[in-house]
C-alpha cells in the first residue's frame, strides 16, 4: 500500500495544509494549550519551541509495538520538548530539559530519507503535537526526494482537533497515549485538567480518519489506530474506565498496548504515590479489565514485560 499522503501531494492539497499549519504559528493554537504566542518570531509558549522544530535523535527503533517494528525497525524521530510535560516523563531530558538541536524543513526531510534508506518500515514522529506545522512543511520536500513510507503520529493524546484535521490524508497510523481517565491526576501531574476530554476527542478523530489498525500479511501495520496506555501505581491512570471508553466509544477492535514500564522518572520522586514501579498484580488487573471489556487486540510482547521480578 502506498502512503496516503501521496494522493494529496499530487492533488496540491498538501501545500494548502502546509500553509494553514504555518499560519497557526503566528498566534499559536497548534495544541490545546492555546498559548497564542508568535512562534514565527521566535516567541515560545508551554512547549518552548519557536519557528523551527528541535530533534533529539532519530534511528531505527526495535522496542516499539510489534506491528511497527517488523524486521527493519520503526524509523523514530524524537522531537525535543513537549506540550503536555508529565512530571514523570521517562524521556525527561528530551521533554523537559530540551536536549536536541533545531532542524529546518530541509533537515527534517533529510532525516526521513535517511531513515528510509536504513530499511525501516515507517517514519515514527515521537511527541509531534507541538511541531505539526514544521513536519508538514518538511513532508513535500521529503516526498520530492523519494519518501514512500507510512507516517506514524506518536503523541501524548493531548492534541488539538483543528490540527488533527490538517493531518487527515497525511498520517497513516495514529498512535496516541491514553493517560488519565480523571481530571485530578492530569492536573496534578501534567497541569492539564482537560486532558481526559481532550484525549478522548482526539482519539475519536484519529479513529474517524484512520479506522482500526490494519496489519499486512507480513505483520506490519499499514494504516489505522493503535492506542498506548501506561499502567500507573494504585490505578492513578484509571485503566478500566479508559478501556471501557475504547470498547464502547471507539471499537473493540482497537489495537492496544497496555504498558508495564512505569518507573519513577523526572520529578516523580516528589510525589509519594508515584515513587515506585507497578506490581505484577496491578498489571495483571489492567490486562484482565481490558479483556473483560472486550478489548482483545493487545500487543503481543507481554511475556517479557516483568523480567525485573
Amino acid at each position: 500500500m502506498e502512503p496516503i499522503y501521496l494522493k494529496i501531494y499530487h492533488s496540491g492539497e498538501l501545500q494548502k495544509k502546509v500553509d494553514l499549519a504555518l499560519a497557526m504559528l503566528k498566534e499559536c493554537v497548534v495544541c490545546p494549550r492555546q498559548c497564542r504566542v508568535n512562534r514565527v518570531k521566535g516567541k515560545r509558549g508551554v512547549c518552548r519551541t519557536g519557528r523551527l522544530a528541535m530533534v533529539s535523535s532519530f534511528n531505527p527503533h526495535f522496542g516499539e509495538e510489534a506491528p511497527l517494528v517488523g524486521s527493519g525497525g520503526s524509523g523514530t524521530v524524537f522531537f525535543t520538548n513537549c506540550n503536555l510535560l508529565c512530571i514523570f516523563c521517562q524521556n525527561f531530558d528530551i521533554s523537559h530539559l530540551g536536549q536536541g538541536q533545531e532542524a529546518d524543513a530541509e533537515e527534517l526531510a533529510a532525516i526521513m530519507i535517511h531513515l528510509q534508506g536504513m530499511g525501516v518500515h515507517n517514519i515514527n514522529l515521537v511527541t509531534p503535537s507541538h511541531v505539526v506545522p514544521q513536519f508538514l512543511e518538511a513532508l513535500p520536500v521529503a516526498i520530492e526526494r523519494g519518501l514512500r513510507l507510512p507516517i506514524v503520529y506518536n503523541s501524548s493524546g493531548y492534541d488539538s482537533l483543528e490540527t488533527l484535521k490538517l493531518l487527515e490524508g497525511v498520517v497513516d497510523i495514529y498512535m496516541p497515549d491514553l493517560k488519565f481517565a480523571l481530571s485530578e491526576p492530569a492536573a496534578r501531574y501534567c497541569n492539564a485538567p482537560d486532558y481526559p476530554e481532550v484525549a478522548k476527542a482526539a482519539i475519536r478523530e484519529m479513529h474517524r480518519q484512520a479506522g482500526d489498525l490494519v496489519i499486512s500479511e507480513r505483520g506490519i501495520a499499514v494504516r489505522g489506530l493503535l492506542v498506548r496506555h501506561l499502567v500507573m501505581p494504585d490505578n492513578l491512570a484509571g485503566t478500566k474506565a479508559l478501556m471501557e471508553f475504547l470498547a464502547k466509544e471507539i471499537s473493540k477492535n482497537t489495537y492496544v498496548n497496555i504498558m508495564s514500564q512505569y518507573h519513577p522518572s523526572g520529578r516523580a520522586h516528589q510525589f509519594q504515590e508515584l515513587n515506585r514501579t507497578i506490581t505484577e498484580s496491578e498489571y495483571a488487573r489492567a490486562i484482565q479489565d481490558a479483556i473483560d471489556l472486550g478489548i482483545y487486540r493487545l500487543d503481543q510482547r507481554r511475556a517479557r514485560l516483568f523480567c525485573w521480578f
